[in-house]
Formats: structure tokens, sequence, C-alpha cells
């Protein structure tokens, strides 16, 4: 099982710094309450910890499809 982080934006990044803005748009946030799965690494580890005011973070364990 590979450690995936569901990460939600709840929060807007307008009003904040550009270099922000392009944080949340590396990870794949585009608009308000939209969920995308990463994996668990440090480099994204360390881009949430970055915008960590916008956004909602969980960790999950993702079952491969080749799993039974």
């Amino acid at each position: 099982m590979a450690k995936m982080l569901r990460i939600k934006l709840v929060r807007s990044p307008i009003g904040y710094s550009v270099r922000q803005k392009a944080t949340a748009k590396a990870l794949g946030l585009r608009k308000m309450h939209q969920v995308v799965l990463r994996p668990d690494n440090p480099a994204v580890r360390g881009m949430v910890a970055s915008i960590a005011h916008l956004v909602q973070v969980e960790p999950i364990e993702s079952a491969g499809a080749d799993e039974a």
C-alpha cells in the first residue's frame, strides 16, 4: 500500500502572494473545494506546509488495483 495525501483547497489564494498561488496550482488545485490525491513524500509535504492556511490535508492508505 502506498501512502497518499488527500488535499482539499478550503480557502481562496486570492490576496496571497504569487508564490503561494503558484504552489496551489502546482499541487493541481484550481478551484475551491477541489480535492487531489498526491503521494506522501517530502516534496509534497513541503508544498502543503507552505500553504497550510489554505488547504485541508488528510493522509490515506491507497489500495492499488493489482492488490487483492
